[in-house]
């Protein structure tokens, strides 16, 4: 059972920078995608970035793309998104998640929904200040 922790959010007024972080255990297999999704109220899930254990590619969604970086370091089991240049839209709870059969082409072209992940971090809640 993959078991994800979440921290680093908070408040942070527009223009600001904020980076999460995700450690990840209880690891089956040995490459996972590993997303960043957040959900606004009254909205829906949204998947913003993604990358696949071990590779280099990664994905973005138009709305955060050129402003947030997905990273990972893999001796810690952790993967990171960087928020720069915060805007009043990105207020939302952030989620991390894993799964280990979303291909790895898919995984860094964005070709899935929430619903193909399987694990899923508590969230940690981002609040931009306009």
């Amino acid at each position: 059972q993959v078991h994800l922790v979440e921290s680093g959010g908070g408040s942070v007024q527009a223009g600001g920078s904020l980076r999460l972080s995700c450690v990840a255990s209880g690891y089956t297999y040995s490459s996972y995608c590993m997303a960043w999704f957040r959900q606004a109220p009254g909205k829906e899930r949204e998947g913003v970035a993604a990358i696949y254990t071990g590779g280099k590619k990664t994905y973005y969604s138009r709305s955060v793309k050129g402003r947030f970086t997905i990273s990972q370091d893999n001796a810690k089991n952790t993967h990171y998104l960087q928020m720069n240049s915060l805007k009043f839209d990105d207020t939302a709870v952030y989620y991390c998640a894993a799964d280990a059969w979303v291909p790895k082409y898919d995984c860094y072209s964005g070709s899935w929904a929430f619903a193909d992940f399987a694990y899923w971090g508590q969230g940690t809640q981002v609040t931009v200040s306009s």
